[in-house]
């Protein structure tokens, strides 16, 4: 269905555009936030990752979960973009050492398919919030309680005076 994407409710107040959200409203969408977030009980690399992929899963794990937005739920979306990320490694470095001038057709293909895992670890990354755009998307605006009231022409032409 198009339309806009559901912000959290937290997003809807920080931007001072709750007004029409009811207080009833406001508390049954909180809940309903809360229920969705998902437990972190069982955060563990998954077991079909390589060493050096655990340690890197930890790493982003832990950083994930101070800011709040991971669950048992994410782990496999996790695991699926630090594994895209080191096969799009290897295939750089593997691409670095192929010359185009001699199997032209193999160069090629390698080419499309680093540019599918390039793909894929972004979209990853965009998932978990791993990007700078899909982290600003969740972060809270903060509001200025303590500026001054606006003038009419503030009001009006919102700074463009």
């Amino acid at each position: 269905m198009a339309g806009r994407k559901k912000q959290p409710l937290s997003v809807i107040q920080g931007k001072g555009r709750s007004n029409h959200i009811t207080k009833d409203e406001a508390k049954k969408r909180q809940a309903q936030e809360e229920a969705l977030r998902g437990h972190t009980d069982k955060i563990e690399a998954p077991t079909y990752l390589l060493k050096s992929q655990k340690d890197e899963f930890d790493k982003i794990a832990s950083e994930l979960l101070r800011m709040n937005i991971f669950s048992n739920l994410d782990i496999d979306s996790l695991a699926r973009y630090i594994d895209s990320k080191y096969q799009y490694i290897k295939l750089i470095k593997l691409l670095r050492r192929t010359k185009p001038t001699d199997d032209f057709k193999v160069y090629a293909q390698m080419q499309r398919s680093k540019n599918l895992l390039f793909n894929e670890c972004r979209s990853a990354a965009n998932d978990l919030g791993l990007t700078i755009t899909s982290r600003l998307k969740l972060v809270i605006p903060e509001t200025d309680e303590g500026s001054k009231p606006k003038t009419e022409a503030e009001k009006r032409f919102s700074g463009r005076l």
